[in-house]
């Protein structure tokens, strides 16, 4: 008999699931509470979607399970095939953007990419239900139901592609955590993962819109990060690519025990080339600085470090190259706080891996329901590394629900 998969969710992973189970010969309906599906999509990458990196870096990923298993996860379909996939079948043409090592659509436009998703999904005549938010999923007899506020779904399997609690007003509600949890599955705690940091008081307040690339550092009792990448000073905080990839150390500290510590090294320079460089540069050390760094940031530099800024580089004393230096190279970023789940990017936390089975992601405690995306534990960084778990768990799940069981 030919299976009925329902998928739970129209986000990128529950679009690619419905879309490859449906290319598997399955009859499918998907199920999606906003009007349109894909909103994360839309807004992903400031509207221009970062469809895929362009190198594979499953060590860059955060979750409980060991390296090995994300990295499976990940392998399942290699970062070429589905690059050829999204040209070739959804054609959707990409363009790399040599200096961040992205994937975009040529067009740069997000819903290009969300439509063709849909667009293949109804060509190949999947079912798609949306305005319909999900109430309940649970075995009936020897499928499952979906119950909805517009009426029930039965199928054989059962896809969760919820996505987690990021961007609510995206449609996330948490709902495939809660379902997971109430089937006795672990699920590791949630937090939002890749979201601004916030200072308040803030000092630098005044230095709101500046923006370098930078290294960042964040260690924690129990884990630390390293990111190199933009960094932006807010009004509330910082943000950039570099303080979302390591905020995930900064937000659990706060459960656990300590405040993380951040350090910022301004430039690739190192202590020892920052510490020669001082002996040999000329004039008053904050304009020399100032020739190295935006004007803002090198003047407060040499004021926290409590040199006067008409002290020529020639005549520094030695412990205020050594305060220069350390603030040049592992600047301690104050912050109290962080944005939440509101602008966050993903959920860290979720289902845990080693509770599906690895090549078809199906639940080793509820047979015939599957999940894929967010709603598993574990995220990457920024770069279109979660678009390509998604893809990648959302193909495998699709796959998956149409394979006869053991």
């Amino acid at each position: 008999m030919t299976p009925h998969v329902v998928v739970v969710g129209g986000g990128a992973a529950g679009l690619m699931a419905a879309v490859a189970a449906r290319e598997a010969g399955a009859a499918v309906t998907l199920v999606e509470r906003t009007a349109d599906g894909g909103r994360k999509i839309l807004i992903s990458g400031g509207g221009r979607c970062n469809v895929l990196p362009s190198v594979p870096a499953p060590e860059r990923f955060v979750s409980e399970a060991p390296a090995a298993r994300v990295r499976a996860f990940l392998g399942a379909w290699p970062l070429g095939e589905q690059r050829t996939y999204f040209e070739d079948v959804l054609g959707v043409p990409l363009t790399l953007e040599p200096e961040s090592g992205k994937y975009f659509p040529a067009s740069h436009r997000a819903k290009d990419v969300r439509d063709a998703l849909v667009a293949r999904a109804r060509s190949l005549g999947v079912v798609l239900r949306f305005g319909a938010a999900v109430t309940a999923v649970a075995a009936a007899g020897r499928g499952w139901r979906v119950t909805t506020e517009h009426g029930g779904v039965d199928g054989s399997r059962v896809i969760v592609a919820t996505g987690g609690l990021s961007v609510p007003s995206t449609g996330s509600t948490g709902f495939g955590f809660e379902l997971a949890a109430s089937l006795g599955h672990t699920v590791h705690p949630r937090y939002p993962a890749l979201t601004p940091l916030t200072a308040s008081p803030h000092p630098h307040a005044d230095l709101a819109g500046l923006s370098l690339p930078v290294t960042l550092e964040a260690v924690s009792s129990r884990e630390r990060a390293a990111s190199h990448g933009g960094f932006l000073v807010t009004h509330r905080g910082y943000s950039g690519p570099s303080v979302l990839d390591v905020s995930h150390v900064a937000v659990r500290s706060l459960e656990h025990g300590p405040p993380a510590t951040v350090r910022v090294a301004w430039t690739p320079r190192s202590a020892a080339g920052w510490t020669a460089w001082f002996s040999e540069a000329r004039g008053h050390v904050a304009n020399a600085l100032a020739r190295e760094l935006p004007e803002r940031l090198a003047v407060r530099l040499v004021d926290e470090a409590g040199v006067p800024r008409d002290r020529f580089c020639v005549q520094l004393r030695r412990e205020e190259r050594a305060a220069l230096v350390t603030a040049l190279t592992a600047y301690p970023l104050s912050w109290t706080g962080h944005e939440g789940y509101r602008p966050a990017e993903v959920t860290g936390g979720g289902v845990a891996l080693d509770e599906v089975h690895r090549g078809t992601l199906e639940s080793r405690l509820a047979p015939g329901l599957h999940f894929c995306g967010e709603v598993l534990d574990a995220f990457g960084p920024i770069g279109g590394y979660n678009f390509q778990w998604a893809w990648s768990t959302g193909r495998t799940a699709g796959l998956g629900a149409t394979r006869p069981r053991d």
